[in-house]
Formats: structure tokens, sequence, C-alpha cells
């Protein structure tokens, strides 16, 4: 088998047996294709496309080029579950919702196992958000990763190499060949690496809008639906919640300040966005891993473990066992504090109509919250707060936002993104579900 012939096949729209898909990724591993041949593959699959079965058999090749967690240590505690979950977002504009929903769940009786990633471009990372509480370690071996959860219910470490190395290759390749945006490319590094990860249950977040890669629904349903369909194919059960990422989620956008927000939504005091996609994300997966008959049984367990403070409690556990300190929870002036803040006044009455995501993300990376490269340094304590969201009233010169960093340079110059983000207009907006679909 030569890796030309396979390039010429997929050019011509031919379909790629299982053992020629191996063949190739062994070819990536064994560094015997040329990463000019790679490329030329990668282009001809981003024209041709490929079939569920092919993407499948590329999904497990990626699994196969590295470890495997087994979680099975895990799966076989005394919590009546027997279950292991997992979650993933494709990327958004202040998304904390895993800072909340991993614990929430571990409250109630799911333990969770989350490898997750740091920020890049204008997506925020949960990593990053998370290294923001002081001595917070995110650096776990998959064995140091099954003890804490073990021990607590539940643990998130930053992703490790050992896993779908093959998925990092073809990233690296696909980056600079502009073929990122290939479906069944996309497909298969996200399911590989939530297989990989060991979850029996993966919920996903795939969003759309100006925040999001995908700009419309349609555009999320269909790479949703994909990976739905691969994970079947090899033997696990996913589920996608398809929402909007036109906003921001939430008030806060940074890396400290989500963590902020994460706490008070744990303490009860949430943004109904935020709300709406971290209980049906919650509900699925009770239902899914046998702790609740329905939609408002889960509800049910879902606000007995905010109301009691069992959920805050389960946060307050991942920070001590990952060397953070938990007293951050009832002290947020533990974090690090940003030297400058800025606000934002309304130059006119009305209702906030939108705030562009994408804009407000950019205007955040001025600020010293997000990096352009892997490389970069990050500002934990850069960031910005909406004071006012969608469908909100604004009086002339009220605060609509505030922006925080430790440059008044790099205020001047995220305000003006900033300001170009919120539009106010006099009559109220028709308020939506943020959830487009369930697949």
């Amino acid at each position: 088998m030569r890796f030309v012939d396979l390039i010429e096949k997929k050019k011509k729209g031919l379909e790629h047996t299982k053992e020629e898909i191996q063949f190739i990724i062994d070819s990536i591993m064994n560094n015997s294709a040329e990463d000019y041949q790679v490329s030329a593959w990668l282009m001809a699959v981003y024209f041709q496309g490929m079939t569920l079965d092919e993407t499948a058999n590329l999904t497990q090749a990626i699994i196969n080029s590295g470890e495997v967690i087994d979680l099975s240590p895990i799966r076989n505690m005394n919590n009546g579950c027997g279950h292991i979950a997992d979650k993933h977002s494709t990327g958004g504009v202040g998304d904390k919702i895993t800072l909340i929903l991993i614990p929430l769940l571990a409250s109630c009786g799911v333990p969770i196992a989350k490898l997750s990633g740091r920020g890049l471009g204008h997506t925020g990372g949960t990593i990053d958000k998370l290294e923001s509480i002081p001595g917070f370690k995110t650096d776990l071996d998959i064995e140091e990763l099954i003890k804490k959860v073990k021990d607590t219910g539940l643990a998130i470490g930053a992703q490790t190499k050992r896993l779908t190395p093959a998925d990092g290759k073809l990233y690296a390749l696909r980056d600079v060949t502009a073929t990122v945006d290939a479906i069944p490319l996309i497909a298969s590094s996200v399911v590989s690496k939530k297989i990989a990860s060991g979850a029996d249950y993966v919920v996903l977040d795939v969003k759309y809008g100006s925040g999001a890669f995908l700009k419309t629904p349609e555009e999320a349903c269909e790479l949703a639906q994909w990976m739905v369909n691969i994970a079947a194919k090899l033997g696990k059960k996913f589920h996608a919640v398809i929402t909007s990422m036109e906003q921001p989620l939430g008030r806060a956008v940074g890396n400290a300040i989500e963590v902020i927000e994460s706490i008070e939504f744990l303490k009860g005091n949430m943004t109904a966005d935020i709300k709406e996609l971290t209980y049906q994300m919650s509900a699925l997966t009770l239902c899914e891993v046998g702790l609740a008959q329905n939609q408002e049984e889960a509800y049910s367990k879902i606000n007995e473990a905010i109301t009691s403070g069992r959920a805050l409690e389960y946060f307050k556990r991942l920070i001590q066992s990952q060397g953070g300190n938990p007293f951050v929870v009832d002290n947020y002036r533990l974090f690090t504090q940003p030297s400058y803040a800025f606000q934002i006044k309304a130059e006119k009455e009305g209702f906030i109509q939108n705030i562009d995501a994408y804009k407000t993300a950019y205007a955040c990376k001025l600020l010293g919250a997000g990096r352009e490269r892997k490389s970069d340094d990050i500002d934990y304590s850069a960031g910005i707060y909406l004071n006012k969201i969608f469908g909100e009233y604004v009086h002339t010169g009220e605060v609509v936002a505030t922006l925080y960093a430790n440059n008044q340079e790099k205020i001047d110059s995220a305000c003006e993104y900033l300001k170009e983000a919120i539009t106010i207009e006099h009559y109220e907006p028709n308020r939506s579900s943020m959830i487009y679909c369930i697949i």
C-alpha cells in the first residue's frame, strides 16, 4: 500500500477501507508519510468528504494511536451510578459551563474525570480559568486524576499528549492548510478525544453564532449529528445540545472573573442563559446514567443540590483536592486583582438589544485575558463584566460594562471594540431559548 495511491483514491471521491485508514494513521505516526502528502490527503478529504463508516474508522484509528484511559476503578465506586460522564463544548465566549456542571453533577452522584484545554484565539479555556485560582494544579497524570475522582468524586486536568497523538499531528497540518473546518475531520477529532478519555456518556455543547467557529444553527446541527453518529458506531452514547453563541454567556468574560460568576451560580445567583444550558445538560446526563427518570425529576435534583449548598461544597472539594485555595469561594479578593478598571456608560437609554460575542471576546483578549499562540502568557485578572445583558433596560449614563486590566493602554484599545459590540434600542427584544435543538 502506498500513501500516494490513497491520495489519488480520495481525490476521486472514493471510499477508504478500514485498513487504508489505519495505514494512513500509522504512516503519520511513524513519519513514513511526508507532511506534503498528508496535507494533500487532507485537502482531498476537505473537497470530497468522508462517509460515516470512513469517519468512524478514522476516529478509531486516532484513538488507537495513543492511550485510552481506563476509568473502571471509578465506575465501580459504590455511588449508585455505575457510569462515567463527560462534557465537551466546541468553544464560546464567557463559556464557564464546565466550572458549574462538573461539581453540580458530582454532587448528584455522577463521578467526573474531565480533561480540558486552554484558550486559544477568541474562545476561553477551562484550564486557564481554573489556574486563576491560587495554587490550583491542572497538570495531573492519568493515575493521579483517577485517584482524585475516587477520593472526591471529581477532577479536572489538562489534556495530555498521551491521548490521541495522531489528532495532534493532523491538527497541526489542518491548521496551516485551511482544512480545519472539514466536518469529518472536526468530528473525528472531538469524538476520538472524548472516547479516549474513558467516559461512557458524553453531552456535547455545539455552538453557533458570532462567537463560535460555526456561524449557523444548520452547520452546528450537521456537526453534532456527525459526532453523535460516530460515537454510536463506536458503541458510545452521545447527546448534543445546539446552542447560540451570538452573545456571551452570562455576565463575565475572562478567567478569574468567570470563576467568580460560576461560584455565584452555585450559590443560587444565576443568569437565565447559563441556567437554561446548565440545567438541560445536567438533566440529560442524570437521565442517561439512571439517576433520574425524567427531566422533571432531574431538575428537582439539580435544584436541591444548589439550594442545599452541596454543589458549592463539591466545587470547594475540587479546588482543595487540586492544591487550590478553597477560601476563594467566600473571599474573591484572594484572586489576583487587576490594577485598572474602566466603566462604559450608556450614551442613550433603552434595552440591550445585542452584545456581539466575537467583538466582546476580542476586547477581552486585548485586555490580556486571551492568547494568540499556545506559548503566550495570559493575565488571569483581566476581563469584562457586563453590568447589563440582553433584554435589560439601561438609562443614559448608567454603567453597561466594566473592563479590568493591568495596563491602561490595553483598556483604551479594548474599550472601542466593546462599545461597538453593544447595541441599545428603544424597543424590547424578543426573548427566545438559547437552545436550538437537542440531537
